[in-house]
């Protein structure tokens, strides 16, 4: 009884049709991801509608909130539209209560309905606008996600061997460490949803701790430091942050109280 056995030739053929169709699959999903986006884009009439935080040492500009600052980057990210209304936290006006009972910011208008929270947002705004992506990978999603806390616990520390100033140094090594193999961005070569985040973290520690405690980023993380830089520097992240003023203002009452 014979066999039939494939020919090199056969099998090099194989290969480069299922290249050629994997290849056609990708572009075609992409295609239609951009479809969406367009149909998305162009059923926006009007500039998406987001409440912020009022500066409060500069009349008519934003104010201190890195949450919010994470919202607007991926609006300017995804090149999407949108008008900033700014609310005076020392005494939030009516309609913003009643839009948002809870007085938080940030919060937009999408679909007609008003949503909080930078993390329910973002990705509504991933899954309603899909391009260009910035969601991360579920497996890098929480890298430096315990930097904030950390930077938070020292800051407000009075005691200066309490160790939170080391767990703030380690959280700093290990996301150095990470940039080191992974970089520049935490998804690699492109920025995602997570340094969005992140970044405007990292630029609150910085003005803040600067400010309260005289303390900067150890010159032992070059890698943390040029991501900083790198994050600080795009276009977007200069035109949605805040005033080096309002973040020092931002952050005296969880160092004097």
């Amino acid at each position: 009884m014979s066999t039939s056995t494939a020919t090199p030739t056969a099998w090099a053929l194989s290969s480069t049709l299922r290249r050629h169709l994997h290849k056609l699959h990708t572009q075609t999903h992409h295609l239609r991801r951009r479809q969406l986006c367009f149909r998305a884009m162009a059923a926006l009439s009007d500039p998406l509608e987001v409440c912020v935080k009022a500066s409060v040492t500069v009349p008519n500009k934003l104010g201190d909130c890195p949450f919010t600052q994470r919202v607007l980057l991926t609006l300017e990210e995804k090149n999407l539209p949108y008008d900033v209304k700014l609310v005076d936290f020392a005494n939030k006006p009516e309609w913003f209560l009643k839009i948002n009972p809870e007085g938080k910011v940030p919060v937009i208008k999408l679909d007609e309905k008003w949503i909080g929270d930078s993390d329910v947002i973002t990705q509504a705004l991933e899954e309603k606008f899909p391009e260009p992506p910035l969601a991360t990978p579920l497996e890098k999603a929480s890298v430096g996600s315990k930097i904030f806390s950390s930077f938070i616990g020292f800051l407000k520390s009075k005691d200066p061997n309490d160790g939170t100033e080391q767990a703030l140094r380690n959280e700093l090594a290990s996301f150095d460490d990470y940039i080191k193999e992974n970089g520049p961005f935490i998804n690699g070569e492109r920025i995602s949803a997570a340094d969005l985040s992140l970044g405007p973290k990292l630029y609150h520690m910085e003005i803040a701790l600067g400010h309260y405690k005289e303390w900067s980023v150890p010159e032992s993380l070059p890698h943390l430091k040029s991501y900083m830089k790198s994050i600080f520097n795009m276009e977007s992240f200069i035109k949605t942050r805040a005033l080096v003023e309002d973040v020092i203002a931002g952050w005296r009452p969880k160092v004097m109280g």
